[in-house]
């Protein structure tokens, strides 16, 4: 059996068997039915072998014709490694723009390009939306913020980043009295008056800008799967940014609220602090997020008056149960849905009541997504 690892050509391989046999590549030919000169191309390496020419090699020659084949492709690599100039940023694009939805970032006019496929325009656009000086160091970015995302153990994705940034450029353009501590439990206070009903949530932003606090609703990048974050400007700047990414009344006040306190606290001003999606958030978090979703916990439906409804009605939820718990607390049914939920891991049940919320605070506020595109100065 001939070693194929000691040829780097199907011609050096086909010369060899020749050799063997005693045939010259005219004899070759007649058997094969083909001509003289294709056959010494071959050989020489001036023409490809094809994979017709492989089966009908193998068979004359008991060699599988993959080892034909594989002889071929092996040249043909060889040859060109030397013709092709290795471009040094080619894997830097592949993971831009494998990271980012730049089509997206186009359609929403994040970044100015008309087309994803004008690759030098849209890394320029990409290095002045990431505040960069050469496309290379958009990795690099890192943005302090404090942020429900879904995944509490991985670092922050090009793709959320994004977002954050978005979000940043937007409170810029907002113009909010000073912040203070105080302001901010003031209007977590006024909050806790508008659970009742979904309709309640377009004096959201008004109460958050009177605070001192920027409000901003971006919708999600694509696999970005951020719903909320707290940014700070400066020291007494804070930002909450959240994506409504589930439009559902108890995901709102719960990510609100949660965001809240990471405000109250000054969390996420020096490092990042990244949280769990509601829905699947363990016990294992930081001591940060921990105080965050008990404060948001209590928030939506205290949780005295939660344990006591479970105890007693536990393992049967009736709907009159439900609504008669809510209306005592004045809370909308689908706070105490949510909680339910959560609290019982079942995530099938009471969805009638999780309505949406994004048409009642959207209006007030300033909205990117959704259709809508917000302008940011430059």
């Amino acid at each position: 059996m001939v070693d194929v690892s000691n040829f780097k050509t199907p011609g050096q391989l086909i010369r060899h068997l020749l050799e063997q046999r005693g045939w010259t590549q005219k004899v070759l030919a007649v058997v094969l039915n083909t001509t003289e000169p294709a056959i010494n191309q071959i050989v020489a390496g001036k023409r490809a072998l094809s994979a017709e020419m492989a089966v009908l090699l193998g068979q004359v020659f008991s060699i599988p014709a993959e080892k034909f084949m594989d002889l071929q492709k092996a040249h043909e690599l060889y040859l060109a490694r030397g013709l092709v100039q290795l471009d040094p940023l080619l894997e830097f694009r592949a993971n831009l723009f494998g990271s980012l939805p730049v089509g997206e970032m186009i359609k929403r006019r994040w970044i100015d390009a008309e087309d994803v496929k004008q690759v030098e325009r849209v890394e320029s656009a990409l290095t002045k939306f990431f505040g960069v000086h050469k496309p290379e160091e958009i990795f690099s970015t890192v943005q302090p913020h404090a942020a429900k995302k879904t995944d509490v153990a991985g670092p922050t994705t090009l793709a959320q980043q994004a977002w954050l940034l978005r979000v940043k450029h937007l409170a810029r353009e907002i113009v909010v009295p000073r912040y203070s501590p105080d302001s901010c439990r003031e209007a977590i206070k006024a909050l806790s008056g508008l659970l009742a009903a979904p309709e309640e949530a377009r004096h959201v932003p008004r109460i958050l800008s009177e605070a001192g606090i920027r409000f901003v609703l971006v919708e999600s990048l694509p696999k970005a799967k951020i719903d909320g974050a707290c940014l700070w400007l400066g020291e007494t700047a804070p930002v909450i940014g959240m994506s409504l990414r589930f439009d559902r009344v108890d995901n709102f006040w719960f990510v609100l609220r949660h965001e809240l306190e990471h405000v109250l606290r000054q969390h996420g001003r020096v490092e990042p602090i990244i949280d769990t999606d509601i829905e699947t958030a363990g016990q294992d978090v930081p001591e940060e997020e921990r105080l965050a979703n008990e404060a948001a916990t209590a928030f939506c439906v205290p949780k005295k008056e939660l344990d006591s409804f479970i105890a007693r009605k536990q393992p049967v939820f009736a709907e009159r149960d439900i609504l008669g718990f809510a209306a005592r607390l004045r809370l909308h049914p689908g706070l105490v849905a949510g909680q339910l939920r959560y609290r019982l891991k079942r995530w099938d049940l009471f969805t009638k009541h999780l309505v949406k919320i994004r048409y009642a605070v959207a209006p007030g506020a300033v909205v990117d997504g959704w259709g809508d595109v917000a302008p940011v100065g430059h």
